[in-house]
């Protein structure tokens, strides 16, 4: 009896169906002129949202470098090439120099140092990407951009 049930009820949707004369067409069925540049190709209907940006280069920083930062640069050199690459760059910010240290990968804290090499915050990465909240408006108010140092390898 459930299957009689199921048999009627799959008739009665197929008839329904079949009145309707649904036409499905695909990407693949050629137009019906025979060019592609046709009335059946639609022109786009928007722009391109992807405007590539040049990259941002720093200008280089060639003032001597302080014993502590030469020693975290040879500490660099001295591990694994990292990816990205570790880049030190210099800014003005909060009224005095300090070195910005990208982070090696993925969830790792970047590190800003003061001019004696003492660690001031960690304005970006870890978990959140927001770092350890202790300069939240560095983005926002670092100047004078410079690059120290990039990792050659």
């Amino acid at each position: 009896m459930k299957n009689l049930l199921a048999l009627a009820l799959c008739a009665l949707l197929a008839s329904a169906c079949a009145h309707n004369q649904v036409s499905v067409t695909t990407p693949t069925t050629p137009p019906t002129t025979g060019y592609a540049s046709g009335p059946d190709t639609p022109a786009p209907t928007s722009a391109n949202t992807v405007d590539p940006v040049p990259a941002r280069v720093a200008v280089s920083d060639t003032t001597a470098r302080p014993a502590w930062l030469k020693a975290r640069i040879a500490a660099v050199l001295s591990e694994r090439k990292r990816n990205p690459i570790t880049r030190i760059l210099s800014y003005s910010y909060g009224g005095q120099t300090v070195y910005y240290q990208s982070a090696p990968c993925c969830d790792q804290y970047s590190q800003v140092f003061d001019s004696q090499g003492r660690l001031v915050c960690q304005p970006d990465g870890g978990i959140t990407g927001k770092g350890d909240g202790k300069c939240p408006d560095f983005e926002k108010n670092k100047a004078n951009e410079k690059l120290v140092w990039q990792d050659p390898r």
